[in-house]
């Protein structure tokens, strides 16, 4: 279960700065790799995890530049905007 009282603004902004410049790439390793980096970082579950990931997807936070169901733009970039 996760808390109403995160703030999505600002969880956005610290996974931005922890990933490095041009990450994360691909649709379902970018999901994978912001996943696992509010695991190590801010300790939440893999499961608490992958939902605020897809919670942020789904409020603008984080946004897919390509189309995961072409293989030619499956490998594009995230971007990731914490002033959604």
């Amino acid at each position: 279960m996760i808390p109403e009282d995160i703030d999505l603004r600002q969880l956005t902004a610290d996974l931005k700065d922890a990933l490095g410049p041009g990450e994360p790439v691909g649709y379902l390793r970018g999901k994978s790799v912001m996943r696992d980096m509010l695991v190590d970082l801010k300790g939440f579950s893999q499961q608490e995890a992958e939902e605020l990931i897809d919670t942020m997807e789904l409020q603008g936070f984080l946004r897919f530049l390509g189309d995961p169901t072409e293989r030619s733009v499956a490998d594009a970039q995230w971007d990731i905007t914490p002033h959604a």
